[in-house]
C-alpha cells in the first residue's frame, strides 16, 4: 500500500541550512543605542563645546582684570573696576540732567553743593576745627541758587552776606559756649567757616552761572569732560611712566602725583579742548587748545590744593561716601576752581564762534 502523497512531498523537500550566529552586530540597534546622532543632536554638542570655550576665556580675562586690580590697589589705594563703574553711573546722571533740561542740572548741582557741604563740615570738624552745619547748609543752598537764578552782581553781594553770617554764627555760638578755646583756635574756626562758603556753595554758584548763558549747558559739559580727560591721562600715564613716583610733582603736598602724570594730563586735555571746543562748541581749534591749557592749569591747582587740605587735616579723602573715589570733593576738588576760568573763557571765546 502507498503512502499518502503528502507525506511523499515532505520527504522530498531539502533540508534548509543552519543560520550563522547573530552577532550584536547583526542585532538591531535598541533605543538610544549606537544609533546614529541627530542634526538637532550635533547642534547641541556644539553649543556646548562653544559655550564652555566662552565661559574659559571669560574666566581667564576676568582672573587678569582682578590682578590688574589688585596691582593698581595695591599702588593706588583705589578700586578701578569699582571707581569706573561710580564715575560712568555719575557721568550719566549728570549728562542726562544737563541734555535734558537746564533746571534738572540745577537740581543735581545744588543737591552736591549741599552734599559737599556736610562733606566738608565734617571733615574739618574731624581735623579738631568747629565749625556749624546747618547755617552753612541753608547760607551756601541760597547762594548757590542765586547763581542761576539772579544777577552777577547779586551773586557776589550774596558771597559776602553769607561769609558774614556764618563768621557771625560761629563768634557767637563761641561766646555761648564759653569752652575755654584759645583766640588763634576761635580765628581758625572762623576762617574755616568762610572758607566753606568760597570753596563749595560760590564756586557752585560760578558753575550755575555759566549754564545760565546761552548754550550754557554745552559750555558746562564740555569743561567738565576737559577736567575729567585731563584727571584719567594723569592717572593713566603716572601708572604707566611715573612708577615708584620716579618724577614727584609736590613730594610734600602730594606725593603720588608726577611729572609723568602731569605730561599726560596736559596732553589729554589739549587734544580734548581741541575736539570740543571745535565739535561741541563751535569755537576755532586753537581756541579749544586755549580752553584745554587753561582748565588743566586750574585743575590741577584745584587738585594740589585739596591734597593740601587733607594733608593739613591728617586724612586721606574727604569721606568713603563714592565706592573707589573716596568723597565727593575728592571728585570735584578739579572741577570747582574750573568753573571760574570757564566762565571766563566763556566770555573770551564766544565772540569767535559767532565769527
Amino acid at each position: 500500500m502507498s503512502t499518502p502523497s503528502g507525506d511523499d512531498d515532505a520527504s522530498r523537500i531539502p533540508p534548509r541550512p543552519p543560520l550563522p550566529p547573530r552577532t550584536g552586530d547583526d542585532l538591531p540597534p535598541r533605543s538610544g543605542e549606537n544609533a546614529p546622532p541627530r542634526t538637532g543632536d550635533n547642534l547641541h554638542a556644539q553649543w556646548q563645546a562653544k559655550k564652555a570655550e566662552i565661559e574659559t576665556h571669560v574666566s581667564h580675562a576676568r582672573g587678569q582684570i582682578d590682578q590688574a586690580n589688585e596691582r593698581i590697589k595695591e599702588r593706588t589705594g583705589r578700586d578701578l573696576v569699582l571707581a569706573t563703574l561710580v564715575g560712568v553711573l555719575i557721568g550719566a546722571v549728570m549728562l542726562a540732567s544737563l541734555l535734558l533740561a537746564k533746571w534738572s542740572f540745577v537740581i543735581v548741582g545744588l543737591a552736591i553743593v549741599l552734599l559737599a557741604i556736610w562733606e566738608l563740615v565734617l571733615a574739618l570738624r574731624a581735623g579738631g576745627r568747629k565749625v556749624d552745619l546747618w547755617p552753612h547748609l541753608v547760607v551756601g543752598a541760597a547762594l548757590a541758587a542765586a547763581g542761576y537764578f539772579a544777577e552777577p552782581w547779586l551773586c557776589w553781594v550774596m558771597l559776602f552776606v553769607a561769609v558774614f553770617a556764618v563768621v557771625v554764627w560761629r563768634l557767637v555760638g563761641q561766646m555761648v559756649a564759653r569752652d575755654g578755646r584759645t583766640y588763634g583756635d576761635v580765628l581758625t574756626d572762623v576762617l574755616a567757616a568762610g572758607f566753606i562758603q568760597v570753596y563749595v556753595p560760590f564756586l557752585g554758584a560760578i558753575t550755575l552761572m555759566l549754564l545760565h548763558q546761552p548754550r550754557g549747558e554745552w559750555w558746562v559739559l564740555a569743561f567738565i569732560i576737559v577736567v575729567v580727560v585731563a584727571d584719567t591721562a594723569a592717572y593713566a600715564s603716572g601708572l604707566l611712566f611715573g612708577r615708584g613716583g620716579r618724577h614727584p610733582m609736590a613730594p610734600r603736598v602730594s606725593p603720588k602725583k608726577t611729572w609723568e602724570g602731569f605730561a599726560g594730563a596736559v596732553l589729554g586735555s589739549l587734544v580734548a579742548g581741541a575736539l570740543i571746543g571745535y565739535f561741541m562748541l563751535g569755537i576755532p581749534w586753537w581756541a579749544g587748545v586755549v580752553f584745554g591749557a587753561a582748565l588743566v592749569a586750574s585743575a590741577t591747582l584745584g587738585d594740589l590744593g585739596e591734597s593740601l587740605l587733607k594733608r593739613d587735616l591728617g586724612i586721606k579723602d574727604m569721606s568713603s561716601w563714592l565706592p573707589g573715589h573716596g568723597g565727593l570733593l575728592d571728585r570735584l576738588d578739579s572741577i570747582l576752581p574750573s568753573a571760574v576760568v570757564a566762565l571766563a573763557l566763556f566770555h573770551l571765546l564766544t565772540p569767535l564762534a559767532a565769527a
